[in-house]
This record gives C-alpha cells, sequence and structure tokens, in this order.
C-alpha cells in the first residue's frame, strides 16, 4: 500500500514539475539569469508550491505520528551548521551548472533519458559518497 501511495504521489509531483516547465533546464537557466533574460515564471511555481508545502507540515506537527509513512524526517528550525550550509552551496552550483535540481531530474528521465542520464549518474555517486562520508 505505501508503494502505491508512494508512486502516485511522486507522479503527481513529477507531472507538477514537468507542467510548471521544471524539466527543461533553459527554463531554470533563465530563471536563474537575473542580469540576462531573466524567465520570472517559476516564481510562480515556488509561489503555489511553498503554501501547499506549509499546509503539509502544518498538519504533519498537529500529529503525534505521520498517517503512512514512518520515517519522514522533520527538519528542526535553528538548526543550521556546517555541512547543511556546505551541502546547499553544493546544491546550488549543481543546479546553477545542470539547469536542474533532482525532483526535475527524475521527472525528466522518462522524456530525454539521453539528456539527463549523466546528471542522474553523477547525483546517485554523489549522493553514495556522501553516505560512506557521513557514516565514516
Amino acid at each position: 500500500m505505501k508503494s502505491i501511495v508512494a508512486l502516485i504521489l511522486g507522479g503527481l509531483f513529477g507531472g507538477g514539475l514537468y507542467y510548471a516547465g521544471m524539466t527543461n533546464p533553459s527554463k531554470i537557466l533563465n530563471f536563474l539569469d537575473l542580469a540576462g533574460q531573466w524567465d520570472p515564471s517559476l516564481v510562480f511555481v515556488m509561489g503555489g508550491g511553498i503554501p501547499v508545502a506549509a499546509l503539509g507540515y502544518f498538519l504533519l506537527m498537529r500529529r503525534q505520528k505521520p498517517v503512512l509513512f514512518n520515517d519522514i524526517q522533520v527538519p528542526k528550525f535553528g538548526d543550521i551548521d556546517r555541512p547543511l550550509v556546505l551541502g546547499s552551496a553544493i546544491f546550488g552550483i549543481g543546479w546553477g551548472i545542470a539547469g536542474m535540481c533532482p525532483g526535475p531530474a527524475f521527472a525528466a528521465v522518462l522524456l530525454e533519458p539521453q539528456a539527463i542520464l549523466g546528471y542522474l549518474i553523477a547525483l546517485l555517486l554523489g549522493s553514495l559518497l556522501y553516505e560512506r562520508i557521513h557514516r565514516a
């Protein structure tokens, strides 16, 4: 049951990313290019996503435990440390170079696997490297 719910939610999320244009790296790069051909349309994507996420967070915090998934990791406010800052910087640099973050990359793999495959391999290798370093 959990796998079916996860598949449906992941498909809905991926479909939303595709519909919003976030699987198109040039759209992302134009959004990040404030001095050039800035494309502000992704502000509306964030403007729609942030309230939905905030509502979900609010509902999750009111419960003793999640409804279906017990392994949800909820960030604690104020825990800003060196690994968080470095990880955020690396994520942002990668996003700027590739024009894509992990969610849209996984959504785009079905549409353009030849263009995204290298990115996903690097993402998986980076994740494995993180796990190896983090566990050491």
